[in-house]
This record gives structure tokens, C-alpha cells and sequence, in this order.
């Protein structure tokens, strides 16, 4: 798997204690309590995937049957999750741009990876899940990962999007507030569509700049604008954040933290994560034209679970009666083609 970190071994365990130690000066300030999560955030954080199915219906007489579900329960200081790091899905339009076929999973490999993982058991939970989970929020699904896209691309709503629709993931989306509506990015109803069907919207800055070469206020503004303008557009708090290109120093990290986010994540490879260390997590890059057994060995050994018995999730089902189900089957508009062009870089 292609890896390309920024940061030595050494660089990102130093940044991980900046980052803890950055956190702790906010407790010595006086907050004797992890910064907290948005009161809109909470109720989110149990909420159901759709169902599959457009003909299901619940039996009106039917009570839930138990049944057992394996969690991850709530109270571990630390667990791990694999984060994935995706940036394009499509195939390569410039087969010399290796870069470009570095950063592109391929629509036909990307649903075979959603399929492994639904295969074997992974649910994907998005960052609100997580954080959620590391700040005392309850409990997180067995085998859990988290699907992420950096820079907003045009074909993650193309060509992503109705992907993840069809297996009923989640996944989050790290967006370039400044290119929206650009030729090769999403626009600003394409992004609203997704924030309100599964997809988690996150800040990836202005303008895909680089933290560490700003000063003090075009780096504020590269934070606080890109975020103010995804909650208005979204309507709701915005608060986990991505570096562009991975680059990362101190005063970026602090700066993170000023501008109100509760996460950050870097590209550094790794797959544990704490609350401590929520402002630099790691993640594992999905390469172009990498196997599925390759993804597989890439995700680590898996966070331990417990079996509990709880109300089934799964209602009995029946079938609509026939004038239901024609109205159903008639064709639906889908996305329009895939759009490529020139890319932010990773």
C-alpha cells in the first residue's frame, strides 16, 4: 500500500503530545472536562442506518424478537478504529499521472471493499460516532471503521455517493469550502443532499492550503471561515477537521483547537485512537489499485467485543400488495456523469 507520511516516527509522537498537551492547557484554563460535544450532535449519535429494501414493511402485530449483537462497550480510553483515507473514486483519466492513479480507488474496487467489509462484519460509523464514543457517549458497533474522502471531488457524489447509498453506509466527507460549484468539486446542493442521507460533513479549509507556512491570521481564517460557511450550509455544528496534504506543526494543532474543532486527522498511518490524541488521529490510506487482501492486513488487529441481548433490530417483513409495489419499479433519474479534471493533490 502506497504510504507517504509527512512526519517521521519520532515527528508524530511529538505531535501527538502537543496535541495532548494543547488540550490539557484548556483544563489548566479551567475546563475541568473534555471539550464537549454540540447539543445537536448527541441525538445523533445512536441513530439508525436506513433499511434496506425499498418493500419492506413493519408486520403491524409483530413484537421484537431478541437477539445477540456484538458492541463495543462504552468506558475504553482508547480502541482502535480504522479511518480510511479515500480522495478519488474513478479510473484514472491521465494513465501517466502517477499521482493521480496513486489517489484513484476505481468505482468497480471500491464496491468490492464495501463489500468485504460488509462481508465480514465491519459496520462503518462516522466521526460524530467516534468522538461521541471517546468522550463517554455510549457504545460503538463491533468491528467499526470509518470511511473518509478528502478535497470534495466531483465524483464523490457521482460516483461514491450512490455506492455508499447501496451498501447503507456512512462515511465523511472533508470538504474544500472555497471550490464549491468548481468545475471538478461538489457543489453546494450536492453537499447538502449528502449531509442529509449518511454522509458526515467535515472541514478541509479554504483552500486546500497549507497550515504550516501561514501566518497567525490567514491560518485563523483558513479554520474559521471553512467551518462557518459548512454549518450554514449544512445547519448544524461542524467540528471535525482534516489537514490538507497531512501537513501539520504546533501552531497549526493549537490553531485547530481555537477554531473549535473537536477533531483532527493527519495522514499519518495508524489505527488507534484516543481522546487525548484527537486532534492528530491517524488513518489508513486506500491506495489505487490495491487488493482487497492487501486493505484487509492494512486495518490491524480489530478492537475486542462483547456479545449483549437486546430487542432485534430487524422486523418481520412482508411484502406490499402489487398496485404498491408497480409505482415503485418505474425508472429514477440518477446522478449525471462521472466529471474529472485536475485535483487538489492529497
Amino acid at each position: 500500500m502506497l504510504k507517504r507520511p509527512h512526519l517521521g516516527r519520532a515527528g508524530a509522537g511529538a505531535l501527538i503530545a502537543i496535541a495532548t498537551l494543547a488540550l490539557g492547557q484548556a483544563v489548566a484554563a479551567g475546563t475541568s472536562e473534555p471539550l464537549p460535544l454540540p447539543a445537536t450532535s448527541l441525538a445523533s449519535l445512536h441513530a439508525p442506518l436506513p433499511t434496506s429494501g425499498r418493500f419492506a414493511q413493519r408486520l403491524p402485530d409483530s413484537p421484537p424478537e431478541a437477539e445477540n449483537v456484538a458492541v463495543i462497550p462504552a468506558g475504553r480510553p482508547a480502541i482502535r478504529v480504522p479511518i480510511l483515507m479515500y480522495h478519488y473514486i474513478r479510473i484514472n483519466p491521465n494513465p501517466g499521472d502517477r499521482l493521480g492513479a496513486a489517489v484513484s480507488v476505481t468505482p468497480a474496487d471500491f464496491r468490492l471493499q464495501l463489500d468485504w467489509l460488509a462481508a465480514n462484519g465491519y459496520h462503518t460509523v462516522d466521526l460524530e460516532q467516534l468522538r461521541g464514543y471517546l468522550l463517554g457517549h455510549g457504545e460503538l458497533p463491533a468491528r467499526p471503521v470509518v470511511l473518509t474522502f478528502d478535497d470534495g471531488y466531483r465524483d464523490l457524489y457521482t460516483t461514491a455517493y450512490p455506492i455508499l447509498r447501496e451498501h447503507d453506509d456512512r462515511a465523511v466527507a472533508y470538504i474544500v469550502s472555497g471550490y464549491l460549484g468548481a468545475p471538478n468539486n461538489v457543489t453546494r446542493e450536492q453537499v447538502l443532499e449528502m449531509s442529509q442521507n449518511g454522509i458526515e460533513i467535515a472541514s478541509h479549509t479554504v483552500s486546500h492550503a497549507d497550515l504550516t507556512t501561514l501566518g497567525a491570521g490567514e491560518l485563523a481564517r483558513q479554520l474559521v471561515d471553512s467551518r462557518a460557511d459548512l454549518e450554514r450550509l449544512v445547519g448544524h455544528p461542524v467540528v471535525d477537521f482534516c489537514y490538507p496534504a497531512g501537513r501539520v506543526n504546533e501552531t497549526a494543532v493549537r490553531a485547530v483547537a481555537a477554531a473549535g474543532y473537536q477533531t483532527a486527522t493527519t495522514t499519518q498511518p495508524g489505527v488507534g485512537h484516543g481522546a487525548g490524541d484527537r486532534l492528530l488521529w491517524t488513518r489508513v490510506r486506500v491506495a489505487g489499485g490495491e487488493s482487497v487482501e492487501s486493505l484487509a492486513r492494512d486495518l490491524g488487529p480489530e478492537e475486542a467485543a462483547v456479545v449483549v441481548t437486546r430487542p432485534s433490530a430487524h422486523p418481520v417483513l412482508r411484502v406490499p400488495s402489487l398496485p404498491v409495489i408497480l409505482p415503485l419499479l418505474a425508472p429514477r433519474p440518477g446522478p449525471g456523469p462521472e466529471l474529472l479534471g485536475p485535483g487538489l493533490g492529497p
